[in-house]
């Protein structure tokens, strides 16, 4: 099975880094893709250009060969919806199960998705939550695809909805940028490699943070 870890990664630290380990792990996945979005279509532009998000990205995963940067979305033109990421990684891997690895909040906001049914035809979809969280009624489509049982994850190929609570760090890249802007340090945050990397570059000034 291959977990899928979308995002924009401006910049990549702990929180997004945690939650790939550990999904690896709960699942027995045999990689975590984590895939840079180009062109998000439900929030603003990324402040960091793609090349430099994704030089962060390696930065941050150099000692972790389980966890896969897959640059699929910025080599392609357009918006970067995940319905047509998800179609091009069935194409490459038709026999292994797709685990579309998506936050709670993002969760709440699937059904604005572009073609958002349709990510079932292609994937698994894991909600990382807090541990303690209860799952709240859900409408028919979600309930008829809900499952507490995770083997079903590798026996299919596609199509199942499970909540997998995980260590919740309170870390979020907004609040990294803006502390950065503040002039202030966001040491432990991140690893230091990519806090280095956004010193040298100057990224996240006070002029650049909307």
């Amino acid at each position: 099975m291959i977990g899928i870890f979308g995002g924009t990664f401006d910049p990549v630290h702990y929180g997004h880094l945690r939650s790939a380990i550990e999904v690896k792990e709960i699942f027995g996945l045999d990689e975590v893709r984590l895939i840079p979005s180009a062109q998000p279509p439900h929030r603003t532009s990324p402040l960091a250009s793609a090349a430099m998000r994704l030089d962060m990205l390696r930065l941050a995963t150099e000692n972790q060969p389980s966890l896969f940067i897959d640059t699929r979305e910025l080599d392609r033109q357009g918006a970067s919806f995940m319905v047509h990421t998800l179609l091009s990684l069935k194409h490459d891997f038709p026999q292994q199960p797709l685990l579309l690895i998506i936050g709670s909040d993002a969760f709440n906001g699937l059904t604005g998705w572009h073609q958002w049914q349709q990510l079932f035809d292609y994937a698994h979809i894991i909600v990382l939550t807090r541990p303690g969280f209860i799952v709240q009624r859900l409408d028919i489509f979600f309930a008829s695809r809900h499952t507490i049982n995770k083997q079903e994850l590798s026996e299919q190929s596609a199509g199942k909805l499970y909540f997998q609570p995980v260590t919740q760090l309170e870390i979020s890249a907004t609040k990294i940028r803006t502390m950065i802007a503040d002039n202030r340090n966001p040491a432990y945050l991140l690893p230091d490699a990519v806090l280095t990397y956004i010193r040298q570059h100057q990224l996240y000034q006070a002029q650049t943070v909307t």
